[in-house]
């Protein structure tokens, strides 16, 4: 199956193993250098995650799924938690204990978050959208991920609209601070 082909599950799905697979190198790691690598690119794939469900799967599960609403509120919970996190973990050094305990905390908010969408929310959707509809949402949420910010910023709101209209200028200001600052992203 190519990419094209790709439905939103798939490409979404895809997105929790590869961000899983980088906590797991981040502990599997003792190189300084190494582990605020793979921590930024951990934040900068969480962060372009989030804002494409935020434009594109939540207004789907809202108008598709009969309790979108409830499920999309618990969601954006979470992914202010992951933020809130994910922008103390920017700033800690890798080699203190700060940083594994931070490591720690996302972990045990994005396993509840992946467990909720990947048996409740991702099997719902399927059942009640078209397949041609979710390889259209695969695109978008592709195209959404490269203009989407690469760092937290708690403070934004996490919405379809602020993301559409605000996001890609946000998105790329990180790209040229990522730049300037040699920052994996």
């Amino acid at each position: 199956m190519t990419d094209s082909q790709q439905d939103v599950i798939e490409v979404l799905t895809t997105d929790h193993t590869e961000v899983t697979s980088l906590i797991a190198q981040i502990r599997g790691s003792s190189a300084v250098e190494e582990r605020r690598d793979l921590a930024d690119t951990l934040i900068s794939e969480l962060v372009r995650h989030s804002v494409a469900e935020e434009m594109f799967v939540y207004p789907a599960m809202k108008e598709h799924l009969p309790d979108g609403d409830q499920a999309v509120e618990h969601d954006v919970q979470e992914h202010k938690q992951l933020e809130r996190i994910m922008k103390e973990l920017e700033g800690a050094e890798p080699s203190d204990p700060t940083f594994d305990g931070l490591i720690t905390q996302l972990e045990t908010v994005l396993r509840d978050h992946v467990q909720d969408e990947e048996t409740e929310q991702f099997p719902k959707l399927r059942a009640s959208i078209p397949h041609e509809q979710l390889v259209t949402m695969a695109t978008k949420v592709e195209t959404a991920k490269k203009v989407a910010p690469t760092r937290a910023h708690p403070g934004a709101p996490n919405n379809e609209v602020f993301h559409k209209l605000v996001g890609p200028g946000v998105g790329l200001v990180d790209r040229l601070r990522d730049k300037l600052s040699g920052r994996s992203s």
